[in-house]
């Protein structure tokens, strides 16, 4: 057995198959259901022709046959490529051009978007639909039904052995440009974040038996609300799939149907990224049922709520605490990095001073100057991280050479670009993203700081802050904020409530109001919509 991905899962498998495995949206799967299944699609997969390394894609919502397909890809040693259901066109074609796909698993309703791109992919030769309820023509595509193809294949776990080398791809959001595909090796993304490492301690796995072992004294309820496109939902369903838990999953991001997923499932921990999803289901539990049932959603088996790859402001973090009594943490990572370090709440906490979240760093996570010599306490510099790290950037030597980097000593880190302080005792804080730092007169702002500074206006339901061009400063803080209903906040309202938040020079210029803020599925600002705004 080896540190490999369907491995794990097939190890889970044989201690637990009678346990739950995945609700989805009404479906049900056991441990030895959901391997089954995923073995025959698997058999299929191979009777197509993908071979190992071949690459297979799957577009589709959160739904059961996301992750049948995800299991059946590594169990023949595919690479399962990520495909964000937002995409137009033309960056469903750019990603499928970049990833190289055999095959490809969508959703019906996806349909004309595939038709008018699968053509043009050369690399693309197998197409397989999931029914969805909709009624788009896929007859000129030739896709097969997905329970004709999971029905026509073997249900025997018969693939030969696998390997920890076996390649882990993950395509990134895109935020700031378009999408890259991170290559792992997959014994590296399980101690990265894949439960092969505990975040909260560091301490590391001997054996790949000892994270099944793990579930022995009963499974929990995991719910990861983020799309299974986005790189921690992935993560946390392999890792708690591993450790012989059970995954909620709904189809699409709806406050109250979380609620009712929690309530009907004893969820025990539910995955948010950010204020996007938080707000949200703060709010919620006040409102009346959606479901018009009397009373409100009993949520007394939650005991946790953490939050990844965005910004979980203090005061909503305060909320979860005080209305549920729950433990609220922060994970931190990125696609290119695995997990740094969580951060667990303490009720009432803000922000230190110039920066975000302060998190209790795993052993390989580092400060770094710009020659890649760590940084002592309290010096700003380049969050990285060394050890279990990806190969690169899947065709791009180029990009690939500015992120994972060699030192003079021979250590190879991976720096993204954000920036972060030690602060002593195993601790860091995060201080923003380094593409989206604003430079302001020679000052650094931090663009995350001036978000949490301004969404703590009670006028604020959301707020993204760019910097726009200043002929004297070089740039100046703008925000664009979407006002809760019935409010209007002016701009002196903002800068006076920031003013006790954070210092004079951060302090907003420039307001723009909308109807809604832009982000994407995972919580993620789309900076370039908000820069556009500011700037016409």
């Amino acid at each position: 057995m080896e540190f490999n991905l369907a491995d794990l899962f097939e190890h889970a498998v044989e201690q637990y198959p009678d346990r739950e495995a995945v609700v989805a949206n009404g479906e049900r799967r056991t441990y030895s259901e959901l391997e089954e299944r995923a073995n025959r699609l698997a058999h299929h997969l191979a009777d197509a022709g993908v071979a190992p390394g071949d690459h297979v894609a799957v577009y589709a919502y959160n739904i059961v046959e996301w992750a049948e397909a995800m299991l059946a890809i590594y169990k023949i040693r595919g690479v399962c490529i990520n495909v964000n259901f937002r995409y137009v066109a033309e960056e469903l074609a750019y990603l499928l051009d970049q990833a190289k796909p055999v095959a490809m698993v969508f959703q019906r309703q996806f349909a004309d978007r595939v038709g008018e791109v699968a053509p043009k992919v050369a690399s693309l030769r197998h197409l397989i639909v999931v029914e969805d309820g909709t009624d788009l023509d896929t007859g000129a595509l030739g896709a097969v039904p997905y329970e004709q193809a999971v029905a026509s294949g073997s249900a025997e776990r018969d693939f030969g052995p696998r390997s920890g080398d076996d390649i882990y791809l993950l395509f990134t959001g895109g935020t700031t440009g378009m999408p890259k595909g991170v290559m792992w090796r997959q014994e590296d993304v399980i101690f990265a974040l894949g439960g092969g490492i505990d975040p909260t301690n560091g301490e590391r796995v001997d054996r790949p038996e000892e994270l099944a072992e793990k579930g022995r004294n009963g499974g929990g309820t995991f719910f990861p609300i983020a799309p299974l496109m986005h790189g921690a939902t992935q993560w946390g369903v392999l890792q708690n799939l591993s450790k012989g838990q059970r995954i909620v999953l709904i189809d699409k991001f709806d406050a109250h149907g979380v609620w009712k997923a929690v309530e009907e499932e004893k969820v025990n921990v539910i995955m948010i990224t950010g204020d996007a999803m938080a707000r949200p289901l703060i709010e919620a539990v006040d409102e009346p049922r959606a479901d018009g049932a009397e009373g409100s959603y009993d949520l007394s088996s939650l005991f946790a709520v953490a939050s990844s790859a965005a910004l979980f402001s203090p005061t909503l973090k305060d909320a979860f605490m005080e209305r549920l009594g729950v433990i609220v943490s922060d994970a931190v990572g990125a696609s290119e990095s695995g997990a740094n370090g969580v951060g667990v709440a303490v009720k009432g906490q803000t922000a230190p001073e110039g920066g975000g979240i302060t998190i209790k760093a795993v052993p390989d996570s580092v400060v770094l100057d710009d020659d890649l010599n760590p940084l002592p306490v309290g010096v700003i510099g380049r969050l990285g991280r060394k050890g279990n790290i990806p190969l690169g950037y899947l065709g791009d030597p180029v990009k690939s050479a500015e992120v994972f980097r060699t030192a003079p000593d021979g250590t190879r880190y991976v720096v993204p670009g954000d920036y972060a302080r030690l602060d002593g005792d195993g601790l860091i804080t995060l201080l923003g993203r380094g593409s989206a730092t604003i430079n302001s007169g020679g000052e650094k702002i931090f663009t995350e700081e001036v978000e949490g500074a301004v969404k703590d206006h009670p006028d604020v339901y959301d707020a993204i802050v760019v910097g726009v061009p200043h002929e004297r400063w070089g740039q100046t803080v703008a925000v664009v904020v979407q006002p809760r209903v019935g409010r209007e906040p002016t701009l002196e309202a903002i800068q006076e409530h920031c003013r006790t938040k954070i210092a004079g020079y951060k302090v907003p210029r420039v307001l723009r109001l909308v109807e809604e803020t832009r982000r994407t599925p995972t919580g993620k600002p789309d900076l370039p919509w908000a820069l556009s705004v500011c700037t016409d």
